[in-house]
């Protein structure tokens, strides 16, 4: 990439280091708070709700940076960004407040104190089991502010029609996993697969730049022996050493939880979907002109019959909704409808 490109991918990686930084250390800090003779109700009284609150902010600091980030690239490849009139702006907020599968956060970032009674039932002292479940936390904030980032920026690319698709591009410490992804073009519904701990992105191409693939070989020789051996293993690393196809070496994985709806299984969530929301707000407006009624706003409605709407629709997650439309008007309909597109 030029010069210009380059600074805006780096730009970008810091912003996007730094949420995940700024979420661990401030969850650090709360972690460090728990009162040991009662971890689950002191996490209950204020801890967990605060742990939740960093977090989310983590997750809207990246998310608020990917249209940024698309745009920007768009437009260093003297191109102008193609935004339909009514799904022109990323709602950063809609990825924050929720995990990547769609649980709500309170209820994820609770399992490191599970852990923490675990370890400490299997014979671990204290402070051990303290601080394997401190590592197990910190997992899953560097993940899930990561997944938020990914995510905003996905929306992002599908919203803007000037591009095409995505190159896949691994950052310092990329794994054996991500290694072998390296440099490869996905189209623009193409949904960004990570793993925990993955420190890849997506850079956006279009037909002015259709992106410059990365040869993972040409990675993996450029690494020591040593690196070499702790990021595919000792023997994987002789194997690829050794002739062996680095494809067949390395087996990349991902798994998704998923609940019944739509008569299928699919990736979904109903965190973050409040009265104020914009899903909510969609969804409700749809059931007013399919019924012919208007619904209650207020309590002042209600008082005057207007009867209560219940959302019961579950709000389907960006990587669901790709797997979903067949083309990129309906996939941005539908990412308009469920909250990711304003």
């Amino acid at each position: 990439m030029a010069a210009r490109q380059d600074a805006i991918v780096s730009a970008y990686g810091a912003t996007q280091r730094r949420a995940t930084v700024q979420a661990s250390i401030q969850v650090e800090r709360l972690w460090r708070e728990l009162k040991t003779a009662d971890l689950s109700g002191s996490w209950v009284a204020g801890i967990g709700p605060a742990v939740v609150r960093a977090v989310a902010a983590g997750q809207l600091l990246a998310a608020s940076t990917g249209q940024t980030y698309v745009d920007a690239m768009v437009a260093a490849d003297g191109l102008s960004s193609n935004y339909q009139p009514d799904a022109s702006r990323v709602s950063a907020r809609a990825f924050s407040g929720v995990a990547a599968d769609g649980r709500p956060l309170d209820s994820l970032l609770y399992l490191p104190v599970i852990r923490t009674k675990t370890l400490i039932k299997g014979g671990l002292t204290l402070q051990e089991a303290m601080l394997g479940g401190l590592a197990s936390l910190q997992r899953m904030v560097a993940s899930e502010v990561a997944d938020a980032g990914s995510s905003a920026a996905g929306v992002a690319m599908v919203g803007n029609r000037t591009v095409t698709g995505y190159i896949r591009t691994v950052r310092a410490g990329a794994c054996a996993r991500c290694v072998i992804l390296a440099g490869r073009w996905y189209r623009w519904n193409a949904d960004f697969q990570r793993h925990k701990r993955c420190a890849c992105y997506g850079v956006p191409a279009t037909k002015s730049r259709p992106g410059r693939h990365t040869d993972p070989m040409g990675f993996f020789h450029s690494l020591s022996q040593a690196e070499q051996d702790r990021r595919f293993g000792v023997g994987g690393a002789q194997a690829i050493r050794d002739g062996a196809d680095i494809y067949k070496v390395v087996n990349a994985s991902r798994g998704m939880v998923t609940l019944d709806a739509y008569g299928r299984k699919v990736a979904a969530t109903l965190e973050g979907v409040t009265k104020r929301g914009d899903f909510y707000q969609n969804i409700r407006r749809e059931a007013e002109q399919k019924l012919g009624v208007r619904f209650a706003r207020t309590g002042a409605d209600l008082e005057q019959g207007l009867p209560r709407f219940h959302l019961k629709t579950p709000r389907l997650m960006p990587s669901e909704l790709y797997r979903l439309a067949e083309d990129r008007d309906e996939l941005i309909r539908l990412l308009r409808r469920f909250g990711y597109l304003q």
